[in-house]
């Protein structure tokens, strides 16, 4: 890597072309290795979506729409990848016929009336601090296809049976529709831990800003398994480059930008944003006060037993700190790393996966990678934000990409099913020790007050006070409502 004096001169510069010129300045915000890949996050869309950020509208001030109930300052996600299965966990029925019947049983929580599935103990503590939405619906049994609806709020029917990797045209996620409807702080607006979903090269289509440009894309610190390329951004110096010297880089890049006045509007236009971006990135790398809320070991040795030493429970735990610190929106995406590298979705629980063994899809929820940590993480998550005056403020959901088939099948497990599931909602507003909405018997289908994916992030959306109605903009400045769904009123 070159020494910043080896770096070409200005006047060399500016004789380079338009295109060309650009590239070197790109290649010059890169000085200093993975210290400068972090601006990548929080460019304005510099590359392939110049311009999306500055057509979004239909903002209040401050980016805040008033809405009754829309209290909450910020939000954890857990997406419980693969689909969890309702009847062995939020809605289980305990007279249906074998076959269908859970193997496990209904265990009273601290809520009279309301009860779950025996292998969460802990969870069933806490009921009092939860809502259960048992009516969540949309066709799909499809992965990638739901993944997409579920965190867009976009039903994109070329994702049905296809593995697409994510694209500046897609619709962009909910963490970053957050972020770019809040202010700019030391930390990004948006987090996702421990990794986004993606396997066999691919990162799934509905985990970025899309359409909003990089400057709205999730901090992600890791990349996922089977994904070969590095962490999408990092938060460490390279070795030998201390905070002193990055800040020397950073005022040698803005004497580079200076350079760039004589550019064309379009270029002009970009490095603007950029300029701030790497402000927020120096910030981030220079400053104690954001790497801190990364630091698990801050944290007591009881506090990280309660939560599990293990990465789901680490990942909540990051989750809480992360918007402690001021985060907006952190998804904790739920996966497992198999011995031999394999990404598993595993609440994708058909049974005889080879990865893991070949055990039954029941077996595989009382693994140490299902039902156990989720029992312990979640309870520890909801506890520690009540205990910390966080709960009333920050909105806990929880789903995944569909539900399970009402039907064992052969391997003791559960199939794809999008007809019917449920979804889980705490904190920020909402009322805990409540039941919404009905399955029929077989938890098959919705049988009282259906609700869509629109509607699940509508009503994030109404709880962090931003109106669904309002309006974003891709970079051609077309307008889209932000989710064509009503947030669930009665939750609140």
């Amino acid at each position: 890597m070159r020494r910043p004096s080896q770096v070409l001169p200005a006047r060399v510069a500016r004789d380079l072309p338009i295109a060309a010129r650009r590239d070197f300045m790109m290649r010059l915000g890169r000085l200093g290795g993975s210290a400068l890949t972090l601006p990548a996050l929080l460019e304005a869309g510099a590359q392939g979506a110049t311009g999306a950020a500055s057509h979004s509208s239909s903002r209040s001030a401050g980016g805040r729409h008033s809405a009754a109930g829309g209290r909450a300052k910020a939000c954890i996600l857990v997406y419980l990848w693969g689909g969890p299965p309702q009847q062995d966990m939020w809605d289980l029925k305990p007279d249906a016929p074998a076959g269908i019947r859970s193997e496990f049983q209904p265990i009273e929580t601290n809520v009279p009336g309301i009860r779950i599935c025996d292998q969460m103990p802990n969870v069933a503590r806490h009921a009092d601090k939860f809502s259960i939405v048992r009516s969540l619906s949309h066709p799909s049994n499809d992965h990638v296809h739901s993944v997409y609806h579920t965190l867009t709020g976009r039903n994109d029917p070329t994702l049905q049976g296809a593995l697409r990797q994510r694209r500046r045209l897609d619709f962009p996620c909910i963490g970053s529709v957050v972020s770019h409807f809040s202010p700019r702080g030391t930390l990004p607006s948006t987090v996702t831990v421990p990794r986004p979903i993606g396997h066999d090269g691919v990162v799934y289509s509905g985990t970025n800003a899309g359409f909003l440009g990089a400057a709205h894309d999730p901090l992600e610190l890791k990349s996922p398994g089977e994904v070969k390329a590095p962490p999408t951004h990092s938060l460490e110096l390279p070795e030998g480059i201390d905070s002193a010297r990055l800040g020397g880089r950073f005022d040698l890049l803005k004497q580079i930008d200076q350079m760039q006045r004589g550019l064309e509007e379009e270029v002009r236009r970009s490095n603007t944003g950029i300029s701030s971006f790497r402000e927020q990135a120096s910030r981030m790398l220079s400053g104690a006060g954001a790497k801190q809320s990364f630091d698990l070991d801050r944290e007591s040795a009881k506090t990280r037993d309660r939560y599990g030493r293990n990465e789901y429970g680490e990942s909540f735990l990051l989750a809480r700190r992360l918007v402690e610190g001021g985060v907006k929106l952190v998804t904790v995406v739920w996966d497992y790393i198999a011995p031999k590298g394999d990404v598993l979705n595993v609440w994708d629980n058909h049974g005889g996966t080879g990865a893991i063994g070949g055990i039954t899809g029941y077996a595989m929820l009382k693994e140490k990678y299902c039902l156990p940590p989720l029992d312990l993480a979640y309870s520890a998550l909801l506890e520690d934000l009540d205990a910390r005056g966080m709960l009333d403020d920050t909105i806990v959901a929880m789903y995944g990409e569909f539900g399970r088939t009402p039907k064992i099948n052969k391997n003791a497990g559960r199939d794809h099913w999008g007809a019917c599931q449920s979804a889980l909602f705490a904190g920020g507003g909402i009322r805990g020790g409540q039941i919404y909405g009905a399955s029929d018997e077989q938890a098959a289908y919705v049988k009282d007050k259906p609700v869509s994916p629109e509607d699940i992030l509508a009503t994030i959306y109404h709880g962090l006070g931003i109106s669904p109605e309002a309006e974003v903009r891709d970079s051609f400045g077309r307008p889209y409502r932000l989710v064509e769904g009503e947030p669930i009123r009665e939750l609140f």
